[in-house]
């Protein structure tokens, strides 16, 4: 009688197992990610319709700096982030010793010169103020896009690297004032012009196409190099949930609603 019991017991518990084995864990159906509000976060709404629709939850949290997003990421407390270009990951992966891979470029968002107390290039003054962004890879495609509206020339050695310590002619000793990127749009009312990252500025109500009186072009080297990526932690590349992720932000739904809604001022690149 003891050994049926036991049996019994066995094969209960093999059945158990062997059920739990076949039941999904649900972690591998929900997606965790990082984003800026403008306008990663609103993008990733519409492709959490279109995860939906495949049985995924995508839990969306999102961030205001350019750096606590892959830290969150880093520790494992986001399966992916969405915010930043290749070249930015790149700096920070060397800055702070981290392993943060990119697995697919969604959106390019130009870079705009926006008026502030001076409304046009031609009444620029000599010493006149010009905000760019304070961080390594966006201050360079500031300096090329003023570079190219005849400002200033930098070494051309310096490209995608380039500081202010590159600036070889200044013919207006234009002032370049190094600004966190998300102060940028507030910057415009005590500096003449100002260089804006695109989530920045259409946070602030400003569309590159519309409002800026220079912007990065489709085909610049600054649009190829700088598209938005889905960032995940290295090991990570080869995730179904991941894959699909990528899959739902590379839909024609997606596509039709940056279109739509930005106009021009994010640009799909997929």
């Amino acid at each position: 009688m003891k050994k049926t019991v036991l049996i019994t017991l066995i094969v209960v518990l093999s059945l158990s197992l062997l059920a739990g084995c076949s039941q999904p864990n649900k972690n591998d159906k929900k997606i965790v990610i990082g984003a800026s509000p403008t306008p990663h976060a609103e993008i990733l709404q519409v492709a959490k319709e279109v995860l939906a629709e495949k049985g995924y939850e995508l839990e969306i949290k999102e961030f205001t700096d350019y750096v606590q997003p892959n830290l969150t990421l880093d520790t494992g407390e986001l399966d992916a982030n969405y915010f930043q270009h290749k070249p930015y990951l790149d700096d920070f992966n060397k800055e702070n010793n981290t392993k943060i891979v990119s697995i697919a470029a969604i959106h390019y968002e130009p870079l705009g010169l926006y008026p502030g107390k001076t409304k046009s290039l031609e009444d620029l003054k000599e010493g006149a103020q010009i905000a760019v962004p304070n961080d390594t890879t966006n201050e360079a495609r500031a300096l090329l896009l003023l570079e190219a509206q005849g400002l200033i020339k930098i070494k051309p050695e310096a490209g995608l690297q380039a500081t202010i310590n590159d600036i070889v002619e200044n013919p207006k000793n234009i002032k370049i004032v190094e600004v966190k990127a998300a102060q940028l749009p507030r910057s415009l009312e005590d500096v003449d012009m100002a260089v804006i990252n695109g989530n920045y500025a259409i946070q602030a109500g400003l569309n590159a196409a519309k409002d800026a009186l220079a912007k990065e072009e489709k085909d610049s080297m600054a649009a190829e190099t700088y598209a938005n990526i889905i960032a995940v932690k290295e090991g990570n590349e080869n995730s179904e949930k991941l894959k699909a992720l990528v899959e739902a932000l590379k839909s024609d739904k997606v596509k039709q609603f940056i279109e739509e809604k930005y106009q021009g001022s994010v640009v799909p690149v997929f």
